[in-house]
């Protein structure tokens, strides 16, 4: 059934075309519509480039791969609302975006529904034209009214963070069934653009008798390469390839998804989950522990070559992964409080008894990539932070930031020994074994959240340290269900988080550090961050006119924050482990980005 659309009115369609005609509306060389956008400088792919140079165009299609979330399961298919759990792969597989990232840029983005951008050199305003042939899975034509309708949904009914993510964009306009521009405020921001062809479009005919928070689990419409299949609540989910989609050629997709079906199945623990890979019940794994890579994958289907792992190195940002601080709570308020206790965790004796040696310590939120602050700061860094010289730390300007280490000649115990004096400047004794703050009287304790049994054996070291300052510590192991819902509610004093990060760090700052997010349930202001001076350069960043400039400022943020003392940093690799059945293969060229399983394929039998 075809969907009617109204007609635009003669007054409506009178006023477009006299705009069009007005001499400052003419159309110039830089608003002229472009297969692709760049953050910065040129793309690299050029208008109608065949595929992408990181897959196979003649990749097979067919088969079916098994894979494993450790999780407690999934009572959702929306993963657009705060409420419930949504099932792993919905986001990626079920819904297509106005434009798709490459996966070997900095930040570059070419056209998927959206045939062609349009946006002037400062970036004020975006026009999306959307390809003819864009299809619904229910075979419904995809309009200027479903973007729409996707943008106001989700910055209204949504996650906070699509308000937070968008909310810079003033005005949308439906100026035709398949154009739609977005008019920005005045925040010289280059990133918006691109961060709008991210935008995941949803059926507007499907939602207009339906409460979008209430989907729960009936699988809805989408217009991505795959649809919901069987499933069993909270244990399975499969989809299925769309065998008529309608991106299927374009250079944007051909090459990937290649599987006719993509199974997840759900397990409680990652150590039953790794026996179930072994016994051959799912097919790929990404592995995160250091043990299992060292010990786990022997045994005949490793030697036999019917199982095969590797460590394939990638090039992007390895993000922070650390002991985050809630500095909501009172007893992690304080920086000096915050920076002693980091003293106790001692990552060389973890890496050499816990991890084969394996991992690097990170010393920036920006890790493994040029964006990381180093040494001190000087030049165009320098400049930027030099007008908030009053209102940060001293040691901004002169010392360089490294975490606390055992190496050399360094002792655990006197790193103890420099907590301690840093515990006593903050107002803090040890009275009868207990640290307790000498004006409220208070001991030093808290909480450490966490929802991998795997991860006490990091945690319970650090805790018996922390125990030999006086420091009472208890670490709570909770299910992925109340993991989720505790982090949402900001209900922990100290967890285990990773903060990802791109090459190209823009909007998503303002979620991870402003304080407009401090109170915002749900938000990835995981520490509660809540100062002027990270706001103002989280501004710079999101503004930045070059990529030389978002270098510099990038670092800059860098620096302020890992002078905040708001984490305890903890290790990266700079490599992806996976393990997977020998009937498996993938493109020989790995992008920076890493291994992406959407670009693999099952290997012929002649192969």
């Amino acid at each position: 059934m075809t969907r009617t659309r109204k007609a635009p009115s003669l007054i409506s369609a009178f006023t477009f075309v006299a705009m069009a005609l007005l001499p400052w509306q003419s159309i110039s060389a830089d608003t002229a519509a472009k297969h692709g956008i760049a953050m910065h400088g040129d793309t690299r792919y050029p208008e109608g480039f065949p595929h992408f140079d990181y897959v196979n165009p003649d990749a097979p299609k067919g088969g079916t791969i098994r894979m494993a979330v450790v999780a407690n399961g999934f009572d959702s298919f929306n993963p657009f609302v705060i409420r419930g759990v949504a099932a792993a792969g919905i986001n990626a597989y079920l819904y297509d975006t106005l434009m798709e990232a490459s996966a070997d840029e900095p930040f570059s983005a070419y056209g998927l529904i959206a045939e062609s951008i349009e946006t002037p050199e400062d970036r004020s305003y975006v026009t999306f034209n959307l390809r003819e042939e864009a299809r619904f899975q229910d075979g419904e034509p995809i309009t200027a009214e479903d973007v729409k309708f996707s943008f106001d949904v989700l910055t209204t009914k949504g996650h906070p963070f699509y308000r937070n993510y968008y909310a810079d964009v003033t005005e949308v306009t439906i100026e035709d069934e398949r154009r739609i521009r977005f008019d920005f405020a005045e925040t010289n921001n280059r990133e918006l653009p691109l961060i709008l062809g991210q935008l995941p479009v949803l059926p507007s005919h499907y939602w207009e008798n339906r409460e979008f928070g209430d989907n729960g689990l009936t699988p809805p419409v989408g217009s991505g390469p795959y649809r919901i299949g069987d499933f069993e609540p909270g244990r399975s989910i499969t989809f299925e390839r769309v065998e008529d989609y309608w991106a299927e050629d374009l250079g944007v997709r051909k090459g990937k998804f290649n599987f006719d079906n993509l199974q997840y199945d759900y397990y409680t623990d990652d150590t039953v989950a790794l026996e179930s890979f072994r016994a051959g019940n799912f097919d790929f794994r990404v592995e995160s522990s250091a043990k299992n890579w060292a010990t786990a994958y022997r045994g005949d289907q490793f030697e036999s070559g019917k199982v095969k792992t590797e460590a394939v190195k990638h090039g992007r940002p390895a993000g922070m992964q650390a002991f985050a601080m809630n500095t909501r709570r009172e007893v992690l308020s304080d920086p000096k409080v915050r920076e002693a206790l980091s003293y106790a965790f001692d990552f060389e004796w973890a890496n050499k008894n816990l991890f084969y040696g394996q991992y690097t310590r990170t010393s920036s939120y920006f890790e493994n990539s040029e964006l990381a602050s180093s040494g001190l700061p000087e030049g165009r860094e320098l400049e930027i932070l030099e007008p908030y010289r009053e209102q940060l730390p001293a040691d901004v300007f002169t010392e360089a930031y490294q975490p606390p280490s055992t190496a050399g000649e360094r002792s655990l115990r006197d790193n103890l020994r420099t907590a301690l004096t840093m515990l006593r400047d903050a107002g803090y004794a040890v009275k009868d074994g207990t640290m307790v703050n000498l004006e409220t009287g208070q001991p030093l304790a808290f909480e450490i959240l966490i929802y991998q049994k795997t991860f006490e054996r990091v945690v319970l070291p650090f805790k018996n340290n922390l125990a030999k300052l006086g420091i009472d510590v208890s670490v709570r192991l909770v299910d992925t269900n109340q993991y989720i819902q505790r982090i949402r509610e900001f209900d922990y004093d100290m967890t285990v988080q990773g903060i990802g990060q791109s090459d190209s760090p823009g909007n998503e700052q303002r979620e991870y550090w402003h304080s407009s997010t401090v109170d915002v349930k749900g938000s990835r202001n995981y520490m509660g961050v809540d100062s002027p001076v990270v706001d103002d350069l989280v501004n710079m960043v999101i503004q930045a006119p070059t990529r030389e400039e978002l270098v510099h400022r990038v670092r800059a943020l860098d620096r302020v924050l890992l002078h905040g003392h708001y984490v305890i940093p903890n290790w990266y690799l700079p490599k992806d482990r996976i393990a997977y059945w020998s009937f498996l293969t993938r493109p020989d060229t790995v992008p920076k980005n890493g291994v992406d399983i959407n670009n693999w394929w099952v290997k012929s039998t002649d192969q």
